[in-house]
């Protein structure tokens, strides 16, 4: 503990795995601690004991679910999108050699009281039931007009501007009616809210695009899973910071963040010892409000509702399939906020045969959680158990880029990784000073 490095990073959650691992592929001297004895923070995966006695205190999990070993139930839900850029950060660093991946079977939105397939081509939107004959027409033209676009061809580009046009004008020019706006806008752009469709359609088009050649890749839905649970990720970046020289602690209790005179950051005290760093990053848990000096903030209107639910079946209307996201948009429910689910089985070695864990989530809205996300926990059919929480959502007061104290971001509601990787981002240049540049490969897949 007597030495100095680069970068301490506090808690092993996703977000600072992969700082950590990063970092440390950058030549940074890295020590990495983690006040629990396990991986993953607020992205592990619990075993069944684990799960019962976090939310149920000393109670034990029922003999009928069977074995510990064969669960590792995540606390958040998150997939990975086939070609976004979490896919890209594990290829650049060769994190892929210490993991699997599995398809996730199928994508959804509920739309008019019906769960229905997310189309992602021409070819599936003239075949789905979510749109009449003449809406699948101009929805077809839509499409077509994303594929074909070509950025230096005005002739593709139909009279619109993606930097200046709103996403409402290119909704308008198409036709598209607002339960077509819905699905496109939140189950394949992946937009929180309905506050895109003001703004340049740019980002917009690259989402759907980024949704549409995910789609592609490998077929059946966008997105991927690790076998063995999400906390197989950060552990898997901790095994990278550990090759290139990382030093992990777990079960270290963090009990001082020391300033300088100055105000600036020294080093991390634990119990008699002093460790120094000339950077630190970490999660809130290690900066909260009134603690170590107040470093972040509760974003007020922002909490996240969860709820980890075993079923003893797949969720009715997705055909029997062994996975899913399925996506509730906020104007089906009356909401500002989209509900999200994300389905898993014993296909991905997180339960037992014949087990599903399904995690409902949204952004809370009212001062009765539970009761939000009732319209998706109606969707699951007979619920065997149910485990709720309601997490704040933090995020630092300061960039860090004067007194070199680095915070990351809490996991919102979304079941995708897309807004873990802008946080990683953003620290990322916060604290080298440029942007972060990756490699492209391939992830092999599981069928």
């Amino acid at each position: 503990m007597d030495e100095e490095y680069d970068v301490i990073v506090l808690g092993t959650g996703l977000t600072e795995c992969i700082l950590s691992g990063l970092l440390s592929v950058e030549g940074k001297k890295v020590l990495h601690m983690d006040r629990n004895d396990y991986y993953g923070g607020e992205t592990a995966s619990l075993n069944l004991t684990q799960l019962y006695r976090k939310f149920r205190s000393n109670q034990e999990p029922p003999a009928e679910l069977g074995r510990d070993r064969d669960y590792a139930i995540d606390l958040v839900s998150k997939f990975i999108i086939a070609s976004g850029e979490l896919t890209k950060m594990l290829v650049h660093t060769d994190v892929t050699r210490y993991l699997e991946f599995k398809q996730i079977a199928g994508s959804f939105v509920y739309r008019d009281g019906k769960i229905s397939k997310v189309p992602s081509t021409e070819l599936e939107a003239v075949k789905s039931p979510l749109m009449g004959l003449f809406e699948k027409r101009r929805a077809k033209k839509f499409f077509e007009f994303l594929q074909n676009w070509k950025e230096d061809d005005p002739a593709t580009h139909a009279g619109l501007d993606l930097d200046k046009d709103s996403m409402k004008t290119v909704y308008e020019k198409f036709g598209l009616e607002p339960g077509t706006q819905d699905f496109i806008g939140h189950a394949m752009a992946l937009h929180l809210d309905d506050d895109y469709i003001t703004k340049p359609a740019r980002p917009t088009y690259e989402r759907i695009v980024l949704y549409t050649s995910s789609m592609a890749r490998y077929g059946k839905s966008p997105y991927i899973y690790p076998l063995y649970g999400l906390g197989e990720l950060p552990q898997s970046f901790a095994r990278l910071s550990a090759i290139y020289g990382g030093t992990y602690m777990l079960d270290k209790k963090v009990d001082e963040i020391v300033l300088d005179s100055n105000g600036n950051f020294f080093g991390v005290r634990c119990g008699d010892e002093t460790v120094r760093a000339k950077q630190v990053v970490g999660d809130p848990s290690y900066f909260g409000a009134g603690e170590n000096g107040g470093k972040v903030r509760v974003v007020e209107e922002k909490k996240v509702v969860r709820a980890i639910c075993l079923l003893k079946h797949p969720i009715p209307g997705t055909d029997d399939s062994d996975s899913v996201q399925l996506i509730i948009p906020q104007n089906q429910v009356q909401r500002h906020n989209d509900i999200y689910i994300a389905m898993v089985s014993s296909t991905h070695n997180v339960c037992a045969k014949d087990i599903y864990v399904a995690i409902v989530s949204t952004i809370v809205e009212t001062d009765k959680p539970e009761l939000e996300i009732a319209p998706g926990i109606g969707l699951l059919g007979p619920v065997y158990d149910k485990f709720v929480s309601v997490s704040p959502v933090y995020v630092p007061v300061a960039n860090g880029q004067q007194d070199q104290i680095y915070i990351t971001r809490s996991y919102d509601a979304t079941s995708h990784f897309e807004t873990v990787v802008d946080d990683v981002n953003d620290v990322w240049r916060r604290m080298i000073g440029s942007d972060l540049v990756l490699k492209k490969r391939e992830v092999a897949v599981e069928e």
